[in-house]
This record gives structure tokens, C-alpha cells and sequence, in this order.
């Protein structure tokens, strides 16, 4: 199943890094989509932190590098669920900025619908990356399993004690009555 998971997230990713590295080439390519995500959020990164930046060519590139960085780690395979969440956040205001197929004249919508969609498929792949344990037993499992080992072991330590005590016990019972 390893080589399958393998050319399934170089696959998953590779459009993000395609398109990660266009928007770095051309961030003003997308301002104007991306005006309508960023013009609602920039007052709220301002309300967070006024150095944080806000405007919509800085922000869009922001988003350029963390999609080729987060695309690169899950086709390489390390940090794969982090990086999964990373582009399936970056994924939900690209779609509504980009996509939004409700907001469109009726000869776009079915592009719009269709691109929608799209990027709904990838999300979905992407929260499947993100949840997959790569056949490994998850931390809540192995955690849960770990607390019952050592309560396991306790009990049997426990139970050994006192035998070895009745055992004591009885020895030295025996070496009174002997001596």
C-alpha cells in the first residue's frame, strides 16, 4: 500500500506546487479574486496583530509559499498530515475567492460550478491525507492501549507481591515451628 499512498499525495500536491509557484511569479494574477477574502480579513489580522500584513499582494504571496512548501512535504513524504491541513486551509478561501459560482452571471456558473467542485474533491483528499495513520495505529489508540499495558502490569506486579509475601509468610512460619 506504501507505493500507492506515495504517487497518490505526489499527485494531490502537485497542483498546489504548480500553482504555488505561479501565483509567486505573478501575484497580480489573482488580486483581484483574492480581494474579496482579503478585504474581510485584513481587518480582522490588523485587530490580531498590526504587523501582521494585510495587504492583498503580501497575503496571496503568503499563500504562494505555503503551498509550495506544504505540497513539497506531502509529496515527499515527511510531515504529511500537517502539511495535508495546511493546504486544506489555504484551500477554503481560494474556492470562495476564486469559485464562487453563486456569485457569477449565468453563462459562468457552470465553469464556476465545475472548478467549485474540483477544489471540493481535492479538500476531500486532502482531509483524507490528513486523517491517514498510514496503516499505523493513531496517538488516541496507542495512548489508550499504553494506559491498559501498565494498568495490566501493575495488577500483575500486585498479584506477585502477594504471593511472594504469603510465601514469606509461610516460610517463616515454618522456620519458627522448625526452630
Amino acid at each position: 500500500m506504501k507505493p500507492v499512498r506515495t504517487v497518490a499525495r505526489v499527485m494531490l500536491s502537485a497542483i498546489f506546487v504548480s500553482s504555488g509557484i505561479k501565483v509567486l511569479l505573478d501575484p497580480d494574477s489573482r488580486a483581484e479574486s483574492a480581494g474579496r477574502v482579503t478585504g474581510r480579513v485584513g481587518p480582522w489580522l490588523e485587530k490580531v496583530d498590526p504587523r501582521l500584513p494585510t495587504d492583498t499582494r503580501t497575503l496571496i504571496r503568503i499563500k504562494g509559499v505555503a503551498d509550495v512548501v506544504a505540497g513539497a512535504l506531502l509529496a515527499s513524504g515527511h510531515l504529511t498530515r500537517p502539511a495535508a491541513g495546511v493546504l486544506a486551509a489555504g484551500l477554503v478561501p481560494t474556492t470562495v475567492a476564486g469559485h464562487a459560482f453563486w456569485a457569477v452571471p449565468a453563462e459562468q456558473r457552470a465553469a464556476q460550478r465545475t472548478q467549485f467542485l474540483k477544489n471540493l474533491g481535492l479538500l476531500g483528499g486532502l482531509l483524507l491525507a490528513a486523517a491517514d495513520t498510514e496503516g499505523r495505529p493513531g496517538l488516541a489508540y496507542r495512548t489508550t492501549h499504553a494506559v491498559d499495558r501498565s494498568q495490566r502490569g501493575l495488577k500483575r506486579a500486585v498479584r506477585t507481591a502477594r504471593r511472594e509475601a504469603k510465601i514469606a509468610t509461610m516460610s517463616a512460619a515454618a522456620g519458627r515451628k522448625l526452630g
